[in-house]
């Protein structure tokens, strides 16, 4: 009896789309290794980002794909997850314990940059990655608040500070260090020197992923930490209305002045859910997040909706990833993080932590 034929195998995992990088799974490289014993066949797929609630789908439809060539027999998946580093800006180097920084920013306030920051770190720890998030808005620190913590961050050894945890989620902002009535009166340079303290002493435990929330706009402070980061991507949050998305298309352009991909685009608010109801509006406006992203050719991650439970929760110190997991908006943030993350690491990688120090004695 003649076996499965290897190519038969990579022709059909060809026609398979994974939805999170838009492309199939041999041209992603997802796949490590196809091991053909007769009529059964081992496949070894490796996804470049966390995939916890997605990983048993991939495998349900790869099994059913995989049935369909004739006279299978038995059908082993092993799939696995492996986060790897990406390159940052050429004139900076990646920040120690920490594989890739994502910038989530905004041209203007008022958008939901902050609760979508938030909710998408939770996303990505939900999916099994291990995450960190920076408070970057020095002048109105939220993340404190949104994610239920307060008091002082311990240090080690006088030097470096300890990131406070909420939910698996490890955290660091000015607004552990300062009285939250205490107003930051503070000139750019002194703010962007805070930051860059924030940044590289804090104590951070093996990130997959440190997410940034920066402050609004895109005037001289946003545009030096955009330089002083190393950043691996950026991601930008606008609203469906106009004067929204003029501000984000600036963000936009200041992130490819200083070289930082952006990896997509969350439209925020873009459909009004009442409470009473469940109708459906979209008072600012319809499809202005996905007119940017073809205009700029990046990928609208997800469009998320104007419900008051996300914003109450998020005031209430338990964000909905953490405190309704199950719900359509979780699901939804987890979808774009999913996406994000993808994006990513589909992206160059960064290999200088593999070269060995070479040094020349004189002997």
């Amino acid at each position: 009896m003649t076996g499965i034929d290897k190519a038969a195998v990579e022709n059909l995992l060809k026609t398979f789309t994974d939805p999170n990088v838009a492309t199939d799974l041999i041209s992603a490289k997802s796949v490590k290794s196809i091991a053909i014993d007769g009529n059964d066949i081992n496949v070894k797929i490796e996804l470049g980002y966390p995939a916890k609630s997605y990983i048993p789908v991939l495998t349900e439809q790869l099994q059913q794909k995989l049935a369909t060539l004739t006279g299978i027999g038995k059908i082993q998946l092993d799939v696995n997850v492996n986060i790897v580093a990406h390159s940052v800006q050429k004139t900076l180097k990646p920040l120690p314990n920490v594989k890739n920084i994502v910038a989530v920013a905004s041209g203007k306030g008022g958008v939901g940059k902050s609760t979508t920051s938030v909710n998408l770190a939770l996303a990505l720890a939900t999916e099994g990655a291990n995450v960190g998030i920076l408070d970057a808005d020095i002048y109105g620190p939220s993340i404190p608040t949104m994610l239920g913590l307060s008091g002082q961050p311990e240090t080690l050894d006088g030097k470096f500070l300890l990131p406070k945890t909420s939910f698996g989620v490890q955290t660091i902002s000015i607004g552990y260090l300062v009285d939250p009535d205490q107003p930051m009166i503070w000139r750019g340079p002194m703010v962007t020197g805070a930051l860059q303290q924030l940044l590289t002493q804090t104590q951070w435990s093996d990130l997959d992923y440190l997410i940034i929330d920066l402050p609004p706009g895109t005037g001289d402070i946003q545009l030096t930490l955009a330089q002083q980061i190393p950043l691996s991507g950026a991601v930008i949050v606008t609203t469906p209305q106009d004067i929204a998305l003029i501000d984000a298309q600036r963000g936009i352009g200041m992130f490819e002045k200083v070289n930082v991909p952006i990896l997509g685009l969350v439209e925020n608010m873009s459909i009004h859910i009442c409470s009473n109801c469940g109708h459906e509006e979209a008072i600012f406006g319809k499809g202005g997040g996905l007119a940017m992203a073809e205009k700029n050719n990046i990928e609208l991650l997800g469009s998320l909706p104007l419900d008051i439970s996300i914003r109450q929760q998020a005031d209430s110190g338990r964000p909905t990833v953490a405190s309704d997991p199950d719900s359509r908006a979780a699901e939804m943030y987890k979808a774009i993080a999913r996406k994000m993350a993808a994006k990513l690491a589909m992206r160059a990688r960064d290999y200088s932590g593999k070269f060995p120090n070479i040094v020349i004695q004189n002997t």
